[in-house]
């Protein structure tokens, strides 16, 4: 059975080449056909990248829009707002043991960003975030994740306590106010914020 197999293998196949010996230029053709495939599909990549670097450059989220979001929804907007200033391996990594950070990036100047999200469906009337969160993602923002910039994005609001424990322990807060000029506008969020540490390198003109 495996020698009328390999028998009729071997008929086809040299069959084959018979009949491209004798219409060499279907070769040439099949090459062309894959090589323009191959092409197409590069250009189609090119295409979508571009598209994207485009799409994200020029996000923009109303505070109505972000005030709808679900809580997650809300850390991966924060998420392609950071991918829209630039830091390229922006990532949300909230969940049930997430150590107090929601978002992480790293953005041109190489400071990495610790960020934490509390949405507030009811926005400035929703529940003011006091200083345990603080506390949390004080605890955590720089010892267990590295930051350079720790963030607290609320659509919501801080109660003066908080606001004070982030100036004395060096952590920054994103309000309402703050988060619709960000959202909405084209300035990344270090040129938004009025102090962050200097750059751990310097941006590339290129």
């Amino acid at each position: 059975m495996h020698l009328v197999t390999l028998g009729v293998a071997w008929m086809l196949f040299t069959s084959l080449i018979s009949f491209l010996a004798a219409h060499p230029w279907i070769p040439v053709v099949l090459v062309l056909l894959a090589g323009g495939a191959v092409a197409a599909w590069v250009v189609r990549r090119q295409r979508a990248a571009q598209w994207e670097r485009v799409r994200s450059q020029g996000l923009r989220y109303a505070l109505a829009q972000l005030d709808a979001l679900h809580h997650r929804q809300f850390e991966h907007a924060v998420r392609d707002l950071m991918h829209r200033d630039g830091c390229a391996d922006a990532v949300q990594v909230g969940g049930a043991r997430d150590n107090g950070a929601d978002v992480k990036a790293t953005d041109p100047y190489g400071r990495r960003w610790v960020i934490q999200c509390k949405h507030r469906r009811n926005g400035m009337a929703g529940a003011a975030i006091g200083t345990p969160a603080l506390q949390v993602l004080n605890g955590t923002g720089r010892p267990v994740h590295g930051g350079d910039v720790v963030v607290l994005v609320t659509n919501g609001r801080f109660t003066k306590p908080a606001v004070e424990f982030a100036r004395n322990q060096r952590l920054h807060l994103v309000n309402r106010t703050v988060l619709a000029e960000w959202a909405s506008g084209s300035k990344p969020l270090w040129e938004v914020l009025r102090v962050v540490p200097p750059p751990r390198r310097p941006m590339s003109l290129s």
